[in-house]
C-alpha cells in the first residue's frame, strides 16, 4: 500500500530546494513516502555540513573541490549554502574567483546537469518561450553574460555560464537573495575561441560570434522579452567585452532596473577600498593624482566613479579629470589618438600636458610615474608584473603612503604581487588586489591580510537593497553610497596596519549596512517608494533568505 502523500511528495528527495537528505526525520520519511530510500540514521544539518567539509578537504585540487560543491548545489541547495556559510573565507575562492576560471575553461567537459537558461542565436525567434521555460516563475535577480570576456581568460563561449551561476551563489550567500528567485542566463552568440570551435565536446553554438549589428539587435530582443516576462527583475550584465559593455549599460540603465558589475561594481569596491586607503594616508581622494593601467570598461568605470567622488569632494569636473591618467597597451590616452571610445576620450589628456617630458613616442606607465606625483596606482590591465620594482620605487619616493591596487584577475594576471609591493616600499604601501594573495609577513611575526577588491562586497548588497526597497533603477549615486558604506567598514580606519577591507567572515554582516545605504539613496533619488530607515531595515531583514531545514 502506498503511504499517504507518496504520490505527491516522492520527488521531494530529489528536489534541491525541498530535500533534507539524511536529515529527514522518521516521521517525515513516512509522511513523504521515503521509508527505505535513505539510510536508517537521521543526521542534523550541522552533521551534514561537517561531513561535506570533510569531503571538500579530501579533494586533491581546487577544481575538484569546485566540482564537488557545484554537485552539492545541484542536489541540496539548503545544505550547499549552509556549507558555504560555515566557512566563508575558504568557500569563496572555491565557488568563485579564482577557481571559477578553470570551471569556465572546462565547462563542457565538466557538464553534469542544466542550471539557468541558454539563449542561443539560432533560437532567437523563441526568446519569450525560452524565458517562460525558466525553472521558477518569480525571479528577483538575473545575471547574464555572453561569455566573451570571462575574468582574465577571455572568450569562453558557453563556458561563461559558470560566471552567472557563481555570481548568483554569492547573491544568496552574502546578500540573502532566495536562490529560487535567481536566474543565470547565457547569451550564446558564438565564440571566437579557436580551441572551443575545434573541441568536439564543446556544448555551445559552434560558430564565430555574430557581428555587432546582429549582436545588439539580439540583446534588444532579449531585454524586451525580459521586460515582458519579468518587468521588475534586477538584470546584471557580467563579463561583456568592452565594445559591448558600455553601450549596453548606456542604452538600458534608464530603461529598466539594471547595472553592469564589471563597470559599476568593480568601481564601487575599488572606491570603497580607496576611501579607507586615503583616510589612512591622511589625504582626500580629491588631492591625489590617480593612474589607471588598463582602459577597458572596468578601468574606465573605476575612474569615472573616482571622478564623481572627487567632484563630490569639491573639485570641478575638469579639475577631477586632470587628476586622472589612463595608460593602455599603446601608452597614455591623449586627445590626438584616433583609437579611443567616447568613454576613454573623456579621460584623455591634451598632448601639451606631456610635451615637456622629452619623449620620442607615447608616454608609458613609467613615464607618467616619473613625471607626475602619483599617489594612487591602479591596475585593470591583465598585464602580469606591469607594476615593476622601478615604477613602484619611483612612486614611493614621492609620497609617504603609496596606494597601489593590482586589481586584475585571475591571480596570475595581477600587475604585481603584494609581497613585492610591500618590500619595494618598506612596508609603506597601502595595498588591495583583485584576486586572493597570502598575508604579508612582518619582522615582528605578525601576518597582515591583503584586502581583495572582490565585487562580492558590493553586488549582493545592491541586489538585497533594490529587492527590499522595491527600486526601479540603479543610479550612480546608489553605487557611490555602497562604496562609502564599504569604506566606512574598513578595518584600517581603526588600525592602520589592518587590511583596507573587512574580513570575509564579516562580509555578510557588512552587506546589511551597505544595503541600507543603497536603499536609503534609492529613496533619496526618487527611484524607490518613500520609506524610513527603520522601514528599510525591516524590509532588508524580511528579504534575507537563510538556509536551513
Amino acid at each position: 500500500m502506498t503511504p499517504t502523500g507518496a504520490d505527491d511528495d516522492g520527488g521531494i528527495l530529489t528536489d534541491p530546494m525541498r530535500t533534507k537528505g539524511t536529515a529527514f526525520t522518521a516521521e517525515e520519511r513516512r509522511e513523504h513516502g521515503l521509508l527505505g530510500l535513505l539510510p536508517h540514521t537521521v543526521t542534523t544539518l550541522d552533521e551534514q555540513v561537517g561531513r561535506c567539509w570533510g569531503e571538500v578537504h579530501r579533494q586533491a585540487t581546487d577544481i575538484q573541490r569546485y566540482v564537488y560543491l557545484r554537485g552539492l548545489q545541484d542536489r541540496n541547495e539548503h545544505l550547499f549554502y549552509s556549507v558555504l556559510a560555515a566557512d566563508v573565507p575558504t568557500a569563496l575562492p572555491l565557488v568563485y574567483t579564482p577557481t571559477v576560471a578553470e570551471g569556465c575553461r572546462r565547462f563542457s567537459a565538466l557538464w553534469r546537469r542544466p542550471r539557468g537558461l541558454y539563449l542561443a542565436w539560432p533560437d532567437r525567434e523563441h526568446l519569450a518561450e525560452m524565458l517562460r521555460n525558466r525553472p521558477h516563475r518569480e525571479v528577483d535577480v538575473i545575471v547574464v553574460t555572453d561569455g566573451q570576456r570571462i575574468l582574465g581568460i577571455g572568450d569562453q563561449g558557453v563556458g561563461g555560464m559558470g560566471i552567472p551561476v557563481g555570481k548568483l551563489s554569492l547573491y544568496t550567500l552574502i546578500g540573502g537573495i532566495d536562490p529560487a528567485r535567481t536566474l543565470p542566463i547565457l547569451l550564446d552568440v558564438g565564440t571566437d575561441n579557436a580551441d572551443l570551435l575545434d573541441d568536439p565536446f564543446y556544448l555551445g553554438w559552434r560558430q564565430r560570434r555574430i557581428d555587432d549589428e546582429e549582436y545588439f539587435a539580439f540583446v534588444e530582443d532579449f531585454v524586451a522579452a525580459v521586460e515582458d516576462e519579468m518587468p521588475d527583475v534586477l538584470l546584471q550584465w557580467e563579463d561583456f567585452a568592452t565594445p559591448h559593455a558600455a553601450p549596453i549599460l548606456a542604452r538600458y540603465r534608464d530603461r529598466l532596473l539594471t547595472f553592469n558589475d564589471d563597470i559599476q561594481g568593480t568601481a564601487a569596491v575599488a572606491l570603497g577600498a580607496l576611501q579607507g586607503a586615503t583616510d589612512v594616508a591622511g589625504t582626500r581622494l580629491a588631492d591625489q593624482q590617480v593612474v589607471m593601467l588598463g582602459a577597458g570598461s572596468a578601468g574606465i568605470g573605476v575612474l569615472e566613479m573616482v571622478r564623481q567622488e572627487m567632484v563630490d569632494q569639491g573639485l570641478t569636473d575638469s579639475q577631477a579629470r586632470a587628476r586622472c591618467w589612463v595608460v593602455d597597451v599603446r601608452g597614455l590616452l591623449t586627445t590626438d589618438r584616433d583609437d579611443l571610445s567616447d568613454d576613454q576620450r573623456a579621460f584623455a589628456h591634451d598632448p601639451a600636458d606631456v610635451a615637456d617630458w622629452g619623449l620620442d613616442g607615447p608616454a608609458q606607465l613609467g613615464d607618467v610615474v616619473e613625471h607626475v606625483t602619483v599617489g594612487v596606482l591602479l591596475g585593470l590591465s591583465t598585464a602580469q608584473g606591469a607594476f615593476t620594482e622601478e615604477i613602484v620605487r619611483t612612486m614611493a619616493a614621492k609620497v609617504d603612503r603609496p596606494i597601489v591596487f593590482p586589481l586584475s584577475n585571475p591571480t596570475a594576471n595581477a600587475e604585481a604581487r603584494p609581497a613585492d609591493l610591500d618590500a619595494w616600499t618598506g612596508g609603506r604601501a597601502l595595498i588591495a588586489t583583485g584576486s586572493p594573495f597570502p598575508p604579508l609577513h612582518r619582522d615582528d611575526g605578525d601576518d597582515v591580510s591583503v584586502a581583495q577588491c572582490n565585487n562580492v562586497y558590493i553586488f549582493p548588497a545592491v541586489g538585497l537593497a533594490v529587492t527590499a526597497a522595491r527600486a526601479t533603477r540603479v543610479t550612480d549615486a546608489m553605487m557611490r553610497a555602497a562604496a562609502r558604506a564599504l569604506g566606512d567598514a574598513s578595518p584600517a580606519l581603526a588600525d592602520s596596519r589592518a587590511p583596507l577591507l573587512p574580513a570575509w567572515g564579516e562580509v555578510r554582516d557588512v552587506a546589511d549596512d551597505i544595503a541600507l545605504a543603497v536603499a536609503r539613496q534609492a529613496v533619496a533619488d526618487g527611484v524607490a517608494p518613500r520609506a524610513s530607515d527603520d522601514d528599510l531595515r525591516g524590509r532588508i531583514a524580511a528579504t534575507r533568505w537563510t538556509p536551513g531545514y
